[in-house]
This record gives C-alpha cells, sequence and structure tokens, in this order.
C-alpha cells in the first residue's frame, strides 16, 4: 500500500500555502517534495479582513474558501509534478484551511474554531481524497483545538531520557514540551511573527523584516515592553490557544497608545523582544530541564530573534529542527500530512495534555475523491 500523503498549511502569518509531499513509509517521515505559493495581494486581503467581523461575511468567505481551495490545488498539482509522482499514489491531502475565527469555549461553553476552505472542491480539482476540518473534533470534546503539531513533533523529535521543546514561530508562536519521561505538553505562547510582521509592513513596505535586521539596529523601549507584556493570556496556564483574534492591530494600537513619541524602529526592536520573551518565558516555566529547543516556522531564520532566544535561554541549546533533520519550513505541513494519515487510519489522537479535550478523538474529516 502506498505511503504518500500531502500536507498543505497556510497559516496566520498569512503569506502562502506551505505544501510537502511526504513518504510515511519508515518510522520517520521523509519528505519527497516541497513547494511554497504566496496568496494574491487580494486574498490575503480579504482573508485578513475576514479576521474581523464585516459585511457580508458569509458570501465572501465562501469565495474566498473556493479561491484557497483552487490554490490548495494548484500547490499539491506542482509537488507531484515536480517530484514526478501520480495523483494515484498519493493516499489523502490533509488540507488545514485558514484560521479566521478560533473562539474554543467562548459564548456557550463549547464555543468553535473556524478555517476557511473547501475540501470538497479540492477534492475535486485534485482527484485525491482531502481530510480537512481538523480542529472542530477536539472543540465539541472540550478542547482548544489548537495546537496540534505536539502529538507529530513527540512522533519525531523526541529523544529518550532528554527533554526537548519545539517551539513554532509562525504568526502566533506554540511551544512543545517533550518530558524526558515521554509526556507530551503544548500551547500557544503568544504572538510570533504576527505584530512583527505588521509592523515592519506598515513602515518599511517588506513584507517581514528579513533576517531581523531592522529589529537589531533599533533600541528597546521598556515602557512600551512593559505595555505589550500586560495581557491576560500571558499569564494564563495551558491548556491554552491564541490567533489574531487577541493579537491584531487593533491589539496592538491600544498598546502604542501613550507611545507616539517611539521611532518605528525602536517599535520593531521591542516587538521582537517581546515575542522573544513570552516564548523564553514559556520555556522557563513549563521546560524544566529542557536541553534543546528546536525553532521551526519563519521565526527560523529571524538570526535576531534566534540570537535573543539564545540569550535568553542560556542553559539551552536553540537551534532549527534543521538541526533535527526536518528543514523548519517543512514542519508544519509535514505535520497535517501525518495528521491526515491518521485520520484516513482512524487513530485517535490523545491530546488530554494539550488541548484540554475530554478524552482522545480521531481529528478530521474525509472528502473522497
Amino acid at each position: 500500500m502506498t505511503s504518500l500523503f500531502i500536507g498543505l498549511m497556510s497559516g496566520t502569518s498569512l503569506d502562502g500555502v506551505d505544501g510537502v509531499l511526504a513518504d510515511f513509509f519508515e518510522p520517520k517521515p521523509r519528505v519527497v517534495g516541497h513547494h511554497w505559493c504566496s496568496f494574491a495581494p487580494e486574498l490575503r486581503a480579504e482573508l485578513l479582513a475576514l479576521n474581523t467581523p464585516g459585511d457580508n461575511e458569509l458570501h465572501r468567505a465562501a469565495l474566498a474558501s473556493n479561491a484557497l481551495a483552487r490554490l490548495y490545488a494548484q500547490v499539491a498539482q506542482t509537488l507531484l509534478a515536480q517530484s514526478g509522482v501520480s495523483f494515484a499514489s498519493v493516499v489523502a491531502i490533509g488540507a488545514h484551511g485558514q484560521t479566521v475565527r478560533h473562539r474554543p469555549g467562548a459564548y456557550d461553553g463549547t464555543g468553535y474554531t473556524l478555517q476557511l476552505n473547501n475540501p470538497a472542491l479540492l477534492a475535486e480539482l485534485a482527484g485525491i481524497d482531502v481530510v480537512a476540518d481538523f480542529r472542530s473534533r477536539d472543540v465539541a470534546a472540550g478542547g482548544q483545538g489548537a495546537p496540534l503539531a505536539p502529538a507529530f513533533h513527540q512522533a519525531v523529535f523526541a529523544q529518550l531520557h532528554s527533554t526537548v521543546g519545539v517551539l513554532n514561530v509562525g504568526g502566533i508562536a506554540n511551544l512543545t514540551v517533550l518530558q524526558a519521561d515521554g509526556s507530551v505538553l503544548g500551547f500557544d505562547c503568544g504572538p510570533g511573527n504576527a505584530l512583527m510582521d505588521l509592523w515592519c509592513q506598515q513602515h518599511t513596505g517588506q513584507s517581514f523584516d528579513k533576517d531581523g535586521v531592522w529589529a537589531a539596529g533599533g533600541q528597546v523601549s521598556l515602557p512600551l515592553l512593559a505595555a505589550l507584556k500586560d495581557e491576560a493570556f500571558l499569564r494564563a496556564g495551558p491548556p491554552k490557544s491564541t490567533g489574531r483574534d487577541s493579537f491584531n492591530p487593533q491589539w496592538l494600537a491600544s498598546k502604542l497608545h501613550g507611545h507616539a513619541n517611539a521611532q518605528a524602529q525602536d517599535v520593531q526592536t521591542t516587538l521582537t523582544e517581546f515575542t522573544a520573551i513570552v516564548c523564553a518565558d514559556a520555556v522557563r516555566a513549563y521546560a524544566m530541564g529542557c536541553e534543546r529547543l528546536l525553532v521551526c516556522g519563519g521565526g527560523a531564520f529571524n538570526v535576531h530573534l534566534m540570537a535573543r532566544l539564545a540569550t535568553l535561554l542560556p542553559s539551552v541549546s536553540v537551534g532549527s529542527t534543521a538541526t533535527a533533520g526536518v528543514d523548519p519550513m517543512h514542519v508544519e505541513a509535514l505535520a497535517f500530512a501525518w495528521l491526515a494519515k491518521q485520520a484516513v487510519e482512524r487513530n485517535k489522537q490523545a491530546l488530554q495534555s494539550i488541548t484540554g479535550a475530554q478524552g482522545a478523538r480521531v481529528l478530521g474529516c474525509v472528502y473522497p475523491a
């Protein structure tokens, strides 16, 4: 039986779609191919706008879901063409969708998590079974619905008799703690790149601060840093998850109130320091004895951020997941290829210690080709 799966991920950074073609024949997955495709400016703007209430949302969300499914199909087709693999050889596509609202436990005690996607259209276009809607079942079982990657991190990065941390710095940062005794903890730490990218776009016209060079040239504003750190989410213990519902332009504007004289570059430096501190605090609080911190996501390429993490965690070896054999830009998409495999095989994910769900559940819905 074929062991090939495709994983597609578009995260809170809202930069585009990462896709991997993965072979799960061996105990550790092998990436056969990788392809990234940026969002067209108009699609990115619409996905960003749909993170907040607006006019005619249902209609706009449906059309954005169609556009996203077409882009997903394009990425899948490119992956297969580049790898020389036939569509019939792939068991399923794991398509995460684009999170636009994440409110687990809110309002009625259950809440919801909403990822824009049209997996039926993707299955139609790709001619491959699609697994989607991974988070809703966990929320229905009383969980946060996020993060889901820790189970995959355990399968790939766990080390016998050693505590390892896996830090994903996408738009939001989340930490997985792989304990030396085999237990796993995972939760969202707070903002990752979302605020840094937002500020950089507004003041330099660049989509992100390449290598953290702009931030490295400024000074941390201690009063602004204190305002940023004054946030209830950061004081709460796990299980917890967050997104652009919480850390968004309006949130940043409220924190910048009273700091109008701060230089734009110093704000970037402070936002980078804020992300580094939030992540380092999480490691110190919940990864006691951690010897190694593996960083993935776009943040792994921010040289200044990585240096600050290493300084704030002097007793921890900080490096990207590449040092453990997985490209940092492959990890999230690979996780959803793995989750698609688990769903197809009806393997339950025991995420009680991560999301707070009431028990192990099969995550994801299958849309046959």
